[in-house]
C-alpha cells in the first residue's frame, strides 16, 4: 500500500494548491480559474473512487480528502454562480466602491494621516461597514478616533515616527483600519 499512501499525500498536497489558488481567483489576484489543476484531482478522485482500497486507515484517509474535495467543490460552484449572477459580495462590494469613487472623483482608498483623522476616516470605515453588511451597532465617531489614538501612540512609541497614516480596508469581508508610519 506504499504506492497508494503516495498517491494521497500528493493528492492532498494538489487539493491545498487548488484551494489556495481557487481563494487567489476570488479576491481578484489570480486572472484565471485553476480549471486544469481542478480537473486532474477530479481525475484522480474518481479514478480511486472506482477502486477497493483494502486498508480501513488507506480508505479512511481516501474518504476524508474526497469528502474535504467535495465540499470545496460545492462552494467554489456557488461561487461561481453568484459571480457570473453578480451577486457575489466582494465583488459588489468593489462596484458600490469604484462606483461610488467615480461618482464623487475621487478615490475611496485614500491615507488620512492621524491628526486629520475624525469625520473623513469614520464616514470611509462605516460606508465600508455597510457596504460588506457588517454590524454597525455602536459604532460611533468617538469609538473610532479613541481606536486611531491607541493605535498612533503604540505605533509612534514602537517606530519613533511623527505620525501615523490610516486607510480602510476590506480583508476576508471585514473592514478594518490599517496604520503606517509616517517618517520624518
Amino acid at each position: 500500500m506504499p504506492a497508494v499512501d503516495d498517491d494521497l499525500k500528493v493528492l492532498e498536497h494538489k487539493l491545498n494548491t487548488l484551494k489556495l489558488d481557487y481563494e487567489r481567483y476570488f479576491l481578484g489576484t489570480r486572472p484565471r480559474e485553476p480549471v486544469l489543476l481542478r480537473q486532474e484531482i477530479q481525475k484522480t478522485v474518481t479514478i480511486w473512487c472506482n477502486q477497493p482500497i483494502p486498508n480501513a486507515a488507506t480508505r479512511f484517509k481516501f474518504n476524508s480528502i474526497n469528502a474535504r474535495y467535495q465540499s470545496m467543490k460545492r462552494q467554489w460552484d456557488n461561487i461561481l454562480r453568484q459571480m457570473e449572477a453578480g451577486t457575489y459580495k466582494r465583488d459588489v462590494f468593489r462596484a458600490n466602491i469604484r462606483g461610488k469613487g467615480r461618482a464623487e472623483g475621487r478615490s475611496q482608498d485614500k491615507l488620512i494621516t492621524s491628526a486629520g483623522a475624525g469625520a473623513a476616516l469614520f464616514d470611509s470605515y462605516f460606508e465600508a461597514a455597510k457596504a460588506c453588511g457588517q454590524s454597525l451597532k455602536g459604532l460611533s465617531p468617538q469609538k473610532l478616533q479613541a481606536v486611531v489614538d491607541k493605535q498612533t501612540a503604540a505605533l509612534r512609541q514602537k517606530m519613533n515616527c511623527k505620525d501615523v497614516s490610516f486607510r480602510v480596508v476590506v480583508q476576508d469581508g471585514k473592514v478594518k483600519l490599517k496604520a503606517a508610519p509616517i517618517r520624518d
